[in-house]
């Protein structure tokens, strides 16, 4: 709870201890996304919402860190196998609307009530309701005088908390008798003023607690707090980067990782070998000029590794080999300090003086090597250049 403050006047008429337990103990990742939507829903002035209406938020929620960023919501089974039904809705309403991936919520919402007939799309729906809406409620169970066993069937846990609600202790939300996507829960009056009054602090909470989740069950993948939304332009940090390269180009001719034709200076990008959308930063190890005609094709895909990985080595052992042939392309790249290089084995080992090119290209496959795979694993497809 020591993540969450709310404001001490609801503490006397609401269980906000309740409250703090209902993202506790999570077996999949709906509690996160269930509440969230739930807060977001109430923050737009709805009173109750249909299973369907919150699920159709969650699964918006949800869209751009499964389909930009390969996030599994509860990690996957042996082979590959998708765990989670709400990682396997979106993927479902991807293929079926070929929306793209930073797409808005009202054009995904949209989307689904367009598909709603879709018999896959609806399952995966329906299996979302069957245990997350009262299993979000279990922190307030059995505080009062009523006692039940936390096992009970769907019908008797909404049941005993409908009763529970009315007479002893006052909870977020109450059930409706509708059956499966049309059933409704009602948000208590009191709940929607403390949401409403703490939102920007739940919703923290919220993000918080989902970090955690998503990063255990995505070891792998660097920089996941990053990845929940559209990232801001302004996380990226190419300009001392960009001005260090303009000074090799300068000096040397420097052949297309991609193209094996020199690279033109006035129409080049800098790129990522591993996609920034991966990696969530800007290192000086993984960045290269490239076509700019490429740059949007190649997109977030991976290059093929046995390729072009050599030739990527060899343009980044040029850029290193000047650093100390030329006092000034040091300068330039001292400066890239704050923003490109702040991984230990690049400062530490690679760009150390003295590396001979057969060592330097043994750095840098040792240390990048692992950061690609990991990428695969997760899903990102691997750029056909024809």
């Amino acid at each position: 709870m020591a993540d969450l403050i709310i404001d001490k006047k609801y503490y006397n008429a609401l269980d906000i201890e309740g409250f703090s337990k209902m993202m506790n103990s999570p077996s999949y990742c709906y509690k996160f996304y269930w509440l969230e939507a739930i807060v977001q829903l109430i923050s737009e002035n709805k009173t109750e919402a249909t299973y369907d209406e919150i699920i159709n938020k969650m699964i918006s929620n949800a869209w751009y860190p499964v389909l930009e960023y390969h996030i599994h919501l509860s990690g996957i089974y042996g082979e590959g196998i998708i765990k989670d039904n709400l990682e396997k809705a979106v993927l479902r309403l991807k293929k079926l609307s070929q929306l793209d991936n930073d797409a808005g919520n009202i054009e995904i919402i949209n989307k689904l009530h367009e598909f709603s007939e879709d018999k896959e799309l609806t399952d995966y729906k329906k299996a979302l309701t069957l245990n997350v809406p009262y299993k979000s409620l279990s922190g307030f169970a059995n505080r009062g005088t009523e006692k039940i066993d936390l096992n009970s069937s769907a019908g008797r846990m909404m049941a005993y908390y409908n009763r529970l609600s009315q007479s002893e202790i006052l909870l977020p939300y109450t059930f409706n008798d509708d059956k499966g996507l049309k059933r409704g829960i009602t948000f208590n009056n009191s709940w929607i003023q403390m949401i409403r009054d703490n939102t920007v602090n739940i919703l923290g909470w919220i993000q918080l607690e989902k970090v955690k989740w998503l990063q255990n069950n995505n070891p792998e993948v660097p920089g996941l707090v990053y990845k929940l939304a559209p990232a801001d332009e302004k996380m990226r940090k190419l300009t001392n980067a960009r001005k260090l390269w303009n000074a090799v180009l300068n000096v040397v001719p420097i052949v297309d990782v991609f193209k094996d034709e020199l690279i033109d200076t006035e129409k080049y990008d800098l790129d990522h070998f591993i996609p920034w959308s991966f990696v969530m930063n800007d290192e000086l190890w993984n960045l290269m000029p490239m076509d700019s005609s490429l740059n949007s094709k190649k997109s977030n895909k991976l290059p093929q590794w046995d390729l072009f990985f050599d030739r990527f080595a060899d343009n980044q052992f040029t850029l290193y080999e000047l650093l100390y042939d030329k006092p000034g392309i040091h300068k330039l790249y001292e400066a890239c300090y704050r923003d490109n290089l702040h991984s230990i084995w690049a400062n530490q080992e690679l760009y150390r003086k003295g590396n001979s090119r057969e060592e330097f290209h043994v750095i840098l496959n040792k240390n990048m090597r692992p950061v690609y795979d990991s990428a695969r694993r997760q899903g990102y497809e691997i750029w056909n250049l024809a």
